[in-house]
């Protein structure tokens, strides 16, 4: 993998589209804007290069992942017309998969991220995972607490429940994980991070740690 730290660029657009968050410094500044994506879609077909070892990538280039920067303010209250951050989902299909992804997201001010897993899921899909660990957690745990994944990502993280789900006991042996809104993995990347010449090789790593994460939702929630 060819080492790529040209996302400089990208931090100090987003960084003065937050201060300029309007249509006619957007318009202005539009060839900047060109060349924060086209540097932002360059990252995106690395990593999809370097990702073809552990998926099928064939044929998905950056403009089936990367994400449009403009935002839907008909149900918002914030009318800023612009997102502060480029993202993309990646994985085979892209953004419009309805499959687990590796999704990326670049916000300067440390605010950048790879992260995947159920997130804002439909009550049928956290159902389905609860009804998993509830029946046999071994192998979701064994996944988590692998040392790849714990150096990258911690502990699983999502919003919980303050109380049991409805039809389990509070002293269910696995009510922590049960409890889970949500079941993310997060990995922080920091603005010095996307500066190093091994940011695509670094994230290509956190991706491969949480493959098996991503297939053991896949299994159980479909």
């Amino acid at each position: 993998m060819v080492p790529n730290s040209n996302l400089k660029p990208v931090l100090d657009f987003l960084s003065d589209l937050a201060k300029n968050n309007n249509r006619p410094w957007f318009e202005k500044n539009r060839p900047a804007y060109e060349r924060a994506r086209g540097l932002f879609e360059d990252f995106v077909d690395e990593l999809i290069l370097g990702l073809g070892a552990i998926e099928d990538m064939r044929g998905l280039t950056a403009k089936d992942c990367v994400m449009r920067i403009y935002r839907d303010i008909r149900f918002s209250k914030d009318k800023s017309p612009y997102k502060t951050n480029l993202a993309a989902s990646i994985g085979p299909g892209g953004k419009k998969s309805y499959r687990f992804q590796y999704y990326l997201h670049l916000e300067p001010q440390n605010a950048s991220m790879i992260a995947g897993g159920l997130h804002e899921p439909e009550s049928a899909q956290i159902n389905k995972f609860r009804l998993a660990i509830s029946g046999n957690s071994r192998k979701f745990k064994a996944i988590v607490t692998d040392k790849s994944f714990k150096q990258y990502f911690g502990e699983v993280g999502g919003e919980r429940l303050k109380t049991a789900p409805q039809g389990y006991a509070r002293d269910h042996p696995e009510i922590d994980l049960l409890r889970l809104k949500e079941v993310v993995a997060v990995h922080n990347l920091s603005d010095e991070d996307l500066l190093s010449p091994r940011i695509a090789e670094h994230v290509v790593k956190a991706c491969t740690a949480m493959k098996p994460f991503l297939d053991y939702l896949s299994s159980v929630v479909g």
